[in-house]
């Protein structure tokens, strides 16, 4: 199945500068590393995306970690771009790193926020029971939405960050932009992560861990051994899973130095 992904380009004034793709979370869209792209397109030329089911690309009929890695590659292949340095966050780092090990020749640099190549145990189930409670025909602005979120989804920042998808369609109806049912439906696939048994990638990879996340943890060093024999790990103290927004010049210049180091 092929899906047409929505993206922008931003490019550097340097001539041949490198490529990076950014990839953003579960929930999120392409503006969710606007500060990381913004700090890179000083050295990079950097494609975002909107991962399916998100912002303003396709909503599918299955959600998986294959078919956005070969949106992903689509894309590539449409611009032109030979190879390009991957930077994701969360979900975007597993869209990140299955592309690394099942295309490694596309892929330069690596660069994972705070997840690890594994499968995750189901804890967004208070988020889609917060998003399913909003009647969209019922509200009249976000804080309405806000306002009914805010009996299961406890956290203002994260229901701040859900309402960043809450837009009004052209005939004035409330809507969000991922697809919250398809989502749900296929959350095993969110939250799992298969490749291949002798899937490696030989180039460089640097993690980015929150400080305070439990994403990443001791357990995990074993399999991302053995998907990246070149891994390195980098921890960003004082901050959570959010690492990127909580501290964004600290994560910038780490990002910014896993691709040119």
């Amino acid at each position: 199945m092929s899906i047409s992904l929505n993206f922008e380009q931003y490019h550097c004034d340097k001539q041949n500068a490198p490529w990076v793709v950014l990839i953003h979370g579960l929930f999120g869209n392409l503006d969710n590393l606007a500060a990381l792209r913004r700090h890179l397109t000083d050295s990079f030329n950097v494609i975002a995306i909107d991962l399916p089911d998100h912002g303003e690309s396709p909503w599918v009929d299955t959600f998986t970690l294959a078919d956005c890695v070969s949106a992903l590659i689509q894309v590539l292949d449409e611009q032109h771009i030979d190879k390009c340095h991957v930077v994701g966050h969360s979900l975007g780092g597993k869209v990140a790193m299955l592309t690394a090990l099942t295309h490694p020749g596309r892929v330069d640099k690596l660069v994972p926020m705070d997840i690890a190549p594994v499968t995750y145990p189901p804890h967004h189930q208070s988020v889609f029971a917060g998003l399913k409670k909003v009647d969209l025909s019922a509200i009249s602005g976000r804080k309405d939405a806000d306002s009914v979120m805010q009996t299961e989804i406890k956290i203002p920042g994260v229901r701040q960050f859900l309402l960043k998808s809450l837009y009004q369609d052209d005939g004035g109806q409330w809507q969000w932009r991922f697809n919250v049912a398809g989502l749900e439906k296929d959350y095993a696939n969110v939250g799992g992560f298969s490749a291949p048994d002798n899937a490696r990638f030989e180039g460089s990879v640097t993690f980015i861990k929150g400080g305070e996340s439990d994403y990443i943890t001791r357990q995990h060093q074993a399999v991302i051994g053995k998907y990246f024999p070149n891994a390195k790990a980098k921890i960003v103290e004082g901050v959570g899973h959010w690492l990127h927004a909580e501290k964004p010049q600290v994560v910038n210049g780490l990002v910014e130095r896993a691709l040119t180091s």
